[in-house]
């Protein structure tokens, strides 16, 4: 600050009240609070009068009643325990796990998958850079595939059959907070279920409420369906809905990077 306008009057009185604030601890402290106060009353507030925080993307839909019994086994393995399902937009991770995750990609999650805890690597574009034979391996044996994995191994998946009675009513929950699963899709998740893990059952409208689901024998048992079949077409599906790559996508893309 220069000499003159140390001179002035008003300049000299600022500097005074400022120096007076950071001598009294109480007042700098109720400062502080007021200050915070208000910045967060700014960025709070207007959450308060929009429908929504975040942009769709095109492609975006609800998992198949299958997929989302097997995103409820992989919770209850504990399989994000290990893996995050968030890719941040830095470099090396681009480069190692494919495009930055999307708010949109999570948005039927419940919960979400996200953290950073990574003994193994980040699964949020997992799906189709394995085949569904390398997954069953995988699960069954991780040490086969990767010989120096602490993965434990989930054979037993295999082994066990799917429990799909009361799938409608875990899709009719999911409802209630907000994941768009129509009366019609509810009432028939057992059939559309047993359609994507079972191509001999005639599929009906199961591809029209779920765009882009895969339908085959998931776990090599055409006999049956498995906790397996329902672990790997979850696997299978992480990152493959959105086309990160595509114009439209870009421009929704370009505004979650300013956020």
């Amino acid at each position: 600050m220069s000499d003159n306008n140390m001179a002035d009057p008003a300049v000299k009185e600022v500097v005074k009240g400022h120096a007076r604030l950071e001598r009294n601890i109480t007042l700098l402290g109720a400062a502080a609070l007021v200050t915070v106060a208000i910045g967060g009353i700014v960025e709070i507030a207007p959450l308060f009068w929009i429908d929504n925080t975040i942009e769709e993307v095109e492609g975006m839909r609800p998992y198949t009643p299958l997929e989302q019994a097997g995103r409820d086994i992989y919770v209850r393995e504990g399989c994000y325990l290990c893996h995050s399902q968030m890719i941040r937009p830095f470099r090396d991770e681009v480069e190692r796990y494919g495009h930055y995750s999307l708010a949109a990609e999570s948005m039927y999650d419940h919960p979400f998958q996200w953290g950073s805890k990574r003994t193994g690597p980040d699964l949020a574009r997992v799906g189709g850079r394995y085949s569904d034979e390398w997954h069953v391996q995988h699960l069954e044996n991780p040490q086969s595939v990767v010989p120096e994995s602490v993965m434990p191994q989930y054979g037993f998946l295999a082994e066990t059959r799917l429990d799909f009675e009361h799938i409608a009513d875990n899709l009719s929950a999911l409802s209630m907070v907000g994941v768009p699963y129509s009366e019609e899709g509810i009432e028939a998740a057992r059939e559309d279920l047993m359609a994507q893990a079972d191509p001999d059952v005639p599929a009906g409208d199961m591809q029209a409420r779920y765009p882009g689901a895969q339908a085959r024998d998931f776990d090599g048992d055409p006999d049956r369906i498995t906790e397996m079949d329902a672990l790997v077409a979850y696997l299978q599906v992480l990152g493959t809905m959105v086309d990160v790559n595509s114009a439209a996508a870009q421009e929704v893309l370009s505004g979650e990077t300013g956020r």
